[in-house]
């Protein structure tokens, strides 16, 4: 699939049927920094759209620099885990040889699933940034704020709304693309 030029702007009656509510997240002034590594997340994603998958990506950040990527691949690995969260805290697991990531922020271009998230706890990540507000299955605030329970002995920071719209357009022109292509093939008889 070839690269997929990102816009200024998701308009919300052009949202896919996917992702019906897909809307930016509340506004965050990103660093430069941070714009930077959501550009390589979205890197990582259209590697997922290369492969039919979500086109979701994500990057482990430990001292201003990129020590981990990870992009979805569940179909391909016949694996319900294999988040581009999960897969980027995988490989900074590896990287830094412990399985906590103290200090250590991930950016991610849709906000992240209970599932990702809990891994993220566990991870002790200091924060997660993400681009895309997910209101049918986001956990930093969208469906519910898995961060902030007190009873939880860990509180990763999470910021949203990251270069949101080109986070949203990718994820909007991936499903479009594959309504377009179910539309053309032909029916079986």
């Amino acid at each position: 699939m070839p690269e997929v030029p990102l816009s200024d702007s998701v308009a919300p009656g052009e949202l896919p049927a996917e992702l019906p509510a897909l809307l930016p997240a509340a506004a965050h002034q990103a660093t430069p920094d941070e714009q930077a590594f959501m550009r390589a997340a979205l890197e990582q994603a259209q590697h997922a759209w290369d492969l039919g998958e979500v086109p979701v990506g994500a990057v482990v950040v430990k001292d201003g620099v990129i020590i981990a990527r990870g992009y979805n691949q569940p179909i391909g690995k016949h694996d319900p885990t294999a988040h581009a969260e999960i897969i980027a805290l995988r490989a900074a697991a590896e990287a830094l040889g412990n399985y906590r990531l103290p200090g250590c922020e991930l950016y991610v271009t849709l906000e992240p699933c209970v599932m990702c998230s809990g891994a993220m706890m566990h991870a002790r990540l200091a924060r997660v940034v993400y681009g895309a507000s997910d209101p049918k299955t986001g956990v930093c605030g969208s469906v519910l704020d898995l961060f902030a329970h007190e009873q939880l002995n860990h509180h990763t920071q999470s910021v949203g709304g990251v270069l949101a719209d080109d986070c949203g357009h990718l994820l909007k022109s991936f499903f479009a693309a594959r309504r377009a292509a179910a539309r053309q093939s032909p029916k079986p008889s």
